[in-house]
């Protein structure tokens, strides 16, 4: 196994790392055309995925449509809108909630800000958001410590903003000098050490991820030793829900990218709770992997947090948005 150390201030260690030859393995679950992420499960199960600029539902390891009514929700097949699934969950000082089963998919381009689709499929602006920036991350906080608002994040040139939203639309800027981060970002469970609660948000750039306080305060978790660079490095991540039933299965986008080093295969890759269980995997670790290849790291943060290597993908490989865990194929 791959391991590397960090002490729990989030300064990255500088030991050498071991790599064991038997790794779990990724592997084609559904075949989705411009597939880009995925959702956690609906209360029915279902998984929605954002695809070709649409939204449709994993059911049973088939796609159903969703959300092309008269109301439909469409975006441009050339981009990334990353997606949310809320829970529901009221939010008791402020008296309102974001809805059950609502996606809240990231509005790219001009007009910049963030889309809600109900249950039903039906499509609505939620908020705009300022200009300046390319949007390229949005979660829920699970906590509370970010008030149980709707985080995203957006990269200028230089630096990445963080705004987090209320259920009553009301958007506040946490930070605009936070380092630049993109794709599946995450809030941390509980359990997660010195990092508890914060954004963890990852740079495939420089292989680097990081964990950002409600304050805006950013500080490095770890740095990957995958490889790193554009269209290279980490940039899915996900937490393991409590428990790991039987059946079980991480989900990734794994998006046809035609003419790059890491073309895609237009598939939903899955990694069956099976493989991770031999591995020591538990509820509340983190997965992060590579966009190019599927690699994949476990890291889990007490005291101090341990990075290890955990899978690999198909080498060809180009992954997406967010890890997400769900009964499936």
């Amino acid at each position: 196994m791959l391991s590397l150390t960090l002490p729990s201030c989030g300064t990255a260690a500088s030991s050498p790392t071991v790599r064991s030859s038997a790794l779990a393995q990724w592997h084609p679950a559904v075949g989705v055309h411009g597939v880009v992420d995925l959702s956690t499960p609906r209360r029915d199960g279902q998984v929605t995925v954002a695809a070709n600029g649409r939204l449709e539902l994993l059911r049973g390891g088939a796609l159903v449509s969703f959300a092309r009514g008269p109301s439909r929700y469409i975006a441009s097949p050339g981009d990334e809108p990353y997606i949310a699934l809320s829970s529901g969950r009221r939010l008791p000082r402020l008296g309102c909630s974001f809805g059950e089963d609502v996606i809240y998919a990231l509005k790219l381009g001009a007009r910049a800000g963030v889309v809600a689709v109900d249950a039903r499929g039906r499509a609505s602006r939620f908020v705009d958001l300022p200009s300046g920036g390319v949007l390229t991350g949005i979660t829920f906080d699970t906590t509370g410590r970010f008030g149980g608002r709707l985080l995203v994040i957006a990269n200028s040139a230089r630096a990445m903003s963080v705004f987090a939203i209320d259920c009553q639309r009301r958007v506040a800027p946490l930070t605009s000098s936070a380092p630049k981060a993109e794709g599946g970002i995450a809030v941390a469970p509980r359990s997660f050490g010195a990092f508890a609660g914060d954004l963890i948000a990852p740079d495939e750039n420089s292989g680097r991820i990081y964990a950002i306080a409600p304050n805006g305060a950013a500080k490095l978790l770890a740095v990957s030793d995958l490889p790193h660079g554009g269209d290279v490095g980490v940039e899915s991540l996900g937490f393991v829900p409590r428990g790991l039933p039987t059946g079980w299965t991480a989900l990734v986008a794994d998006r046809g990218t035609p003419g790059n080093p890491h073309p895609g295969d237009d598939a939903i890759l899955g990694l069956r709770s099976a493989a991770l269980r031999p591995e020591g995997v538990q509820s509340g670790d983190l997965l992060v992997a590579s966009e190019g290849g599927a690699q994949t790291e476990v890291i889990r943060c007490g005291r101090q947090c341990v990075v290890r290597h955990l899978a690999d993908g198909p080498s060809h490989a180009h992954v997406e948005g967010h890890i997400v865990f769900a009964r499936g194929p």
